[in-house]
């Protein structure tokens, strides 16, 4: 009977564990895009939200600094 805890791990060369080069430039780059992202989509939605004129809504006289009543 084979021993359970006796595995054969075969080497994997994709396994960004194993190659600390890659994964640290793997990890860079999903840092680096992350806040690209991040920084577009914020611009993004202040463009969206951006501030629109109100000149033409009319103001009450009773409500402005200098009040005019009837």
């Amino acid at each position: 009977m084979e021993n359970i805890n006796n595995i054969l791990e075969v080497p994997n060369p994709a396994d960004i564990e194993n190659n600390k080069p890659s994964k640290s430039r793997f990890l860079f780059l999903l840092f680096f895009f992350g806040l690209f992202l991040f920084v577009v989509g914020c611009s993004y939605a202040l463009y969206n939200h951006k501030y629109s004129s109100n000149a033409g809504v009319k103001v009450p006289e009773s409500t402005k600094y200098d009040p005019k009543y009837k």
